[in-house]
C-alpha cells in the first residue's frame, strides 16, 4: 500500500479552512422562540439546576456531563515532537476530540494547561472534574504523566486515563493474546523483553503483568541497557518497580530465547540477529512512530515464523490507539464510571481479540482489497470493522460493573448494542472503505482538465494521498504557473503532465476515432483536429488505450457536453445503458438518486435499467440496495398520467426477477419514513428506501440541488455507471475536495 504524503501547505490549509481549527459547537434544543430561551436560559433553568443540587446523580440526565470528555495536556510530550507547550499542543488535542466523536459519538473538548508543575496541573484538572464524564490525559512527559494519572484517578470520581499509556498497552495486549493463541503459548511461560521504558512502555508491561504474565519473565530495557536489581544509573521509582534479578545487561543478551519483543523506543533498535536469537515463533511488536525498531520485511527475512506487528497503517497489524480509546471511554460513560480499572482495559484488550478471531465483514475485505482472516498477518481488527462500536463498549460497560466502579449499571445489554449499533455515522465509515479501496487499486487517474486550479489540486492531493499515479492532460507552462500560484509548486516535479504534443500515441488515437467516426460525417482533419485539441476527447482516448485506469472530467464544462465529446471514443450514450447516480450524504443518512446525468424522460423500461444500474453503484459502496420509484403519488393516489410510468416500473423489475428490494410509485416521504410507510402495510420495503429513482433528469436535479443548498448535504456525483470503462463526470461547481471524490468513485470503479 503506497505511503500518504502530507505537504506543510495542505495541512496548515485542512486547518485554516473552511473555519480555523476542527470543530464547532451545535445546539441540541431548539433555540428560536422566546419560550426556547426562556427554556434554555432563565428562568426555565432553575428547575434542573435546583433538581441537581437536590440529588447530583441527576447531572447525568439533565446536562451533557455524561457523554463529555475532556481532552487535556501541557503540551511537554507533543506526538513525537517534544516539548511544544501548551499551545504548540492544541492542533492535536483538538484533533484526539474529533477521533472521540467520529469513533464513538462521545463529545469532547480539548484542554490545554500552561504549567509544567505536576501540583498546579492536577489542581486545575480536579477543579474541572463537575464539568465532565472522563478525562483523557494526552501527550505529557514520563515520570510527570505517572505522578498526574495517579493523582488524579486517587482525587477524582470520574474516570482518569492517559492514552500514551493505556492506548498502546490495551491494543498491544489484544495482539499478544491472539500472537499467542497462534503460537500455542501461555502468556504466564513467556520470557518477554520490552525495549523503552517510558509512558507506554510500562503501561504495556504492567497490563501484561495483570494479565498473568510473571514478573521474572519480564526484561525491561532504555537506553542504557537491562534494567536489573541494583542499577543506579537513569533510574526512577517507575523503573524499579519493574527491575530484575539478572545477570542480563543489554537489549542483545535479553532478546536470546526471548517468546515476545515489545518495542516503544526508537528506529533500528532491533537487528536481525537478535530476532533470530529469539524463541520459536517469536512474536515481534515494533511499536515505535513513525518507523519500527525493526520492519516486518527485515524480521521475516531472518524468522519465516515470526508474527509482527508495527504502529503503522502501510503493514499488516497496525498497534492504533483509536481502536481502544474511543469505546473504552464510550463504555465506561454510558455507566456513568468513576473510573477506568485494569478490568475494563483487559476486557477491552479481549473483545478486541475475539473480534480478530471471527469472520470479517465484506465491507472491511473490500476496503483492504483482500480477504482478511484471523491469521499471522491479521491479529489486530482493523480501525475500518463497524463491528467495534457495538462489541468493544458492552465489554468494558460489563466490566465496570462487575467490578464496582458503575454509578448506574446497564440492565438490557442487548438493548444496549442495538442502541450502540444505531449510534455512529455510516456514511463516515462508507467513505473511509472507498478511500482504502481506491489506495488498494493504485489507479493511473487521468485528470482531464489540467487547466484548472481545483483539478490540479485535486490530482496533488490524489497523488500525495497515496492513491496512485496523477496523469494531468494540459500544457506543462500553464500546470506549472498555476500550482506555483497555488503554493504547490513542488507538486510539478510529482504528476505527470500529458498532453498531444509530449505523447507518441497521437497517430494511434487518430486511427482509432476515424475508425469510429467516418460513416458519422467526420473527415480524418476533424478527427485529428478533435484528438489534439480538445482534452476531454484526448483524455478519453488515453483511456480507451490503456494509457490511465481511471478519468475524471467536467469541472470546466457542462456535463451534457462532456458526454458528447467522451461518446466520440467510448459508448457512454443512453442506448448503450449509461446512468448518472448521484449519493447524497446527510446527518447520518446516504441515499442515491438516479439518473441524475444521461436519460431525459426515461420510460417504465429505462427506470428498471436505472434501477439495476443504482443498485450496483449501492452495492460498490457497501450498501444493500432499497428502491423506491418516487413520485408525487402514492400507489395510484392522486391519479395522474404522468405517474403512470412510475407505477409500471417495478412490475417490469418483477419480471426481471431481481435479487434486491423495490417498490413504488410513491412520495419520497413514503419512501424514506418507516412511520409513513406504516400506513402502506402492504409496501415491500424492510426499512427506509437508500435509492430513489426519479420521473426525470430534471426532477433529479431539482432534488440534488435543493439537498444541497438548503440542507448543506455532502454531494458525489453524478457517478457514472453501465460504461465500460471506469469515467466520472463532475459538475462544474466542483471544489477540488468534491474532484478528489470523483476520482476516488473511479479508483474504486463504483458503477
Amino acid at each position: 500500500m503506497a505511503k500518504t504524503k502530507v505537504t506543510a501547505e495542505e495541512a496548515l490549509a485542512f486547518h485554516l479552512e473552511p473555519t480555523p481549527g476542527k470543530f464547532e459547537i451545535k445546539a441540541t434544543v431548539p433555540m428560536t422562540t422566546q419560550r426556547d430561551l426562556s427554556l434554555a436560559y432563565s428562568p426555565g433553568v432553575a428547575v434542573p439546576c435546583e433538581a441537581i443540587a437536590a440529588d447530583p446523580a441527576t447531572v447525568y440526565d439533565y446536562t451533557n456531563k455524561g457523554n463529555l470528555v475532556a481532552v487535556i495536556s501541557n503540551g511537554t510530550a507533543v506526538l513525537g515532537l517534544g516539548n511544544l507547550g501548551a499551545l504548540g499542543s492544541k492542533p492535536v488535542m483538538e484533533g484526539k476530540a474529533v477521533l472521540f466523536k467520529r469513533f464513538a459519538d462521545v463529545n469532547s473538548i480539548d484542554i490545554e494547561l500552561d504549567t509544567e508543575d505536576p501540583d498546579a496541573f492536577c489542581q486545575a484538572v480536579r477543579l474541572m472534574g463537575p464539568t465532565f464524564g472522563g478525562i483523557n490525559l494526552e501527550d505529557i512527559k514520563a515520570p510527570e504523566c505517572f505522578i498526574i494519572e495517579q493523582r488524579l484517578k486517587e482525587e477524582m470520581d470520574i474516570p482518569v486515563f492517559h492514552d500514551d499509556q493505556h492506548g498502546t498497552a490495551v491494543i498491544c495486549a489484544a495482539g499478544l493474546i491472539n500472537a499467542l493463541h497462534i503460537s500455542g503459548k501461555k502468556i504466564e511461560d513467556c520470557k518477554i523483553v520490552l525495549n523503552g521504558a517510558g509512558a507506554a512502555g510500562i503501561a504495556c508491561i504492567e497490563l501484561l503483568k495483570s494479565m498473568g504474565a510473571k514478573h521474572d519473565n519480564c526484561i525491561t530495557c532504555d537506553t542504557k541497557g537491562v534494567i536489573y536489581q541494583g542499577r543506579t544509573e537513569g533510574m526512577n521509582q517507575w523503573k524499579s518497580a519493574h527491575a530484575v534479578k539478572t545477570d542480563l545487561r543489554t537489549l542483545e543478551d535479553a532478546m536470546k530465547g526471548a517468546d515476545v519483543f515489545l518495542g516503544v523506543s526508537a528506529k533500528g533498535a532491533v537487528t536481525p540477529e537478535m530476532v533470530a536469537s529469539m524463541n520459536d515463533d517469536p512474536v515481534i511488536f515494533a511499536m515505535a512512530n513513525p518507523d519500527p525498531e525493526i520492519t516486518p520485511e527485515e524480521a521475516h527475512a531472518v524468522r519465516a515464523d515470526a508474527i509482527v506487528a508495527t504502529g503503522r497503517s502501510d503493514y499488516p497489524n497496525q498497534v492504533n490507539n483509536v481502536l481502544g480509546f474511543p469505546y473504552l471511554f464510550r463504555g465506561a460513560l454510558d455507566i456513568h464510571a468513576r473510573a477506568i480499572n485494569d478490568e475494563m482495559k483487559i476486557a477491552c484488550a479481549e473483545a478486541l481479540a475475539e473480534l480478530a478471531r471471527e469472520d470479517v465483514p465484506d465491507e472491511v475485505d473490500m476496503a483492504y482489497g483482500r480477504k482478511l482472516s484471523f491469521g499471522r498477518d491479521y491479529i489486530i481488527p482493523t480501525p475500518f470493522d463497524p463491528r467495534l462500536i457495538y462489541r468493544i463498549p458492552p465489554a468494558v460497560a460489563k466490566a465496570g460493573m462487575d467490578t464496582g466502579v458503575a454509578r448506574r449499571p446497564i440492565i438490557d445489554i442487548d438493548g444496549y448494542e442495538e442502541s450502540l449499533k444505531s449510534r455512529m455515522d455510516p456514511t463516515a465509515s462508507i467513505l473511509r472503505g472507498l478511500n482504502a479501496r481506491a489506495r488498494n487499486a493504485q489507479s493511473r487517474m487521468i485528470f482531464a482538465e489540467g487547466d484548472d486550479p481545483r483539478v490540479l489540486r485535486a490530482a496533488v492531493n490524489y497523488q500525495r494521498s497515496g492513491f496512485g499515479k496523477a496523469l494531468v492532460v494540459g500544457r506543462e507552462a500553464d500546470v506549472k504557473a498555476k500550482l506555483e500560484a497555488a503554493g504547490l509548486g513542488d507538486a510539478v516535479r510529482e504528476i505527470e503532465v500529458v498532453n498531444a504534443k509530449n505523447t507518441r500515441y497521437l497517430e494511434t488515437y487518430t486511427d482509432f476515432m476515424y475508425d469510429r467516426l467516418q460513416r458519422k460525417g467526420f473527415d480524418r482533419h476533424d478527427v485529428f483536429k478533435l484528438a489534439a485539441r480538445d482534452r476531454h476527447v484526448f483524455a478519453a482516448l488515453m483511456l480507451q488505450h490503456g494509457h490511465g485506469d481511471a478519468l475524471v472530467t467536467g469541472a470546466t464544462r457542462k456535463s451534457a457536453h462532456v458526454l458528447q465529446l467522451i461518446n466520440h471514443v467510448i459508448d457512454a450514450s443512453t442506448e448503450n445503458g449509461a446512468v448518472g447516480v448521484t449519493a447524497l450524504l446527510h446527518n447520518g443518512r446516504i441515499v442515491l438518486i438516479a439518473d441524475t446525468l444521461v436519460h431525459e424522460w426515461p420510460d417504465e423500461n429505462d427506470l428498471a435499467n436505472i434501477a439495476e444500474r443504482a443498485a450496483g453503484v449501492a452495492r460498490h459502496m457497501g450498501l444493500e440496495p432499497r428502491v423506491a420509484f418516487v413520485s408525487f403519488s402514492t400507489f395510484g393516489y392522486p391519479v395522474s398520467e404522468r405517474a403512470e410510468k412510475m407505477h409500471l416500473a417495478p412490475q417490469v423489475l418483477d419480471g426481471r426477477g431481481v435479487d434486491f428490494e423495490y417498490e413504488g410509485e410513491m412520495t419520497v416521504d413514503v419512501a424514506l419514513n418507516t412511520k409513513a410507510q406504516d400506513s402502506y402495510p402492504f409496501q415491500r420495503l424492510t426499512g427506509p428506501a437508500n435509492i430513489l429513482v426519479v420521473p426525470a433528469r430534471h426532477s433529479a436535479s431539482i432534488s440534488t440541488k435543493l439537498m444541497q443548498e438548503m440542507a448543506d448535504a455532502t454531494v458525489i456525483g453524478p457517478i457514472l455507471s453501465g460504461v465500460d470503462h471506469s469515467i466520472q463526470i463532475c459538475s462544474t461547481g466542483s471544489t477540488a475536495n468534491d474532484i478528489l471524490n470523483m476520482a476516488i468513485m473511479a479508483a474504486c470503479k463504483v458503477g
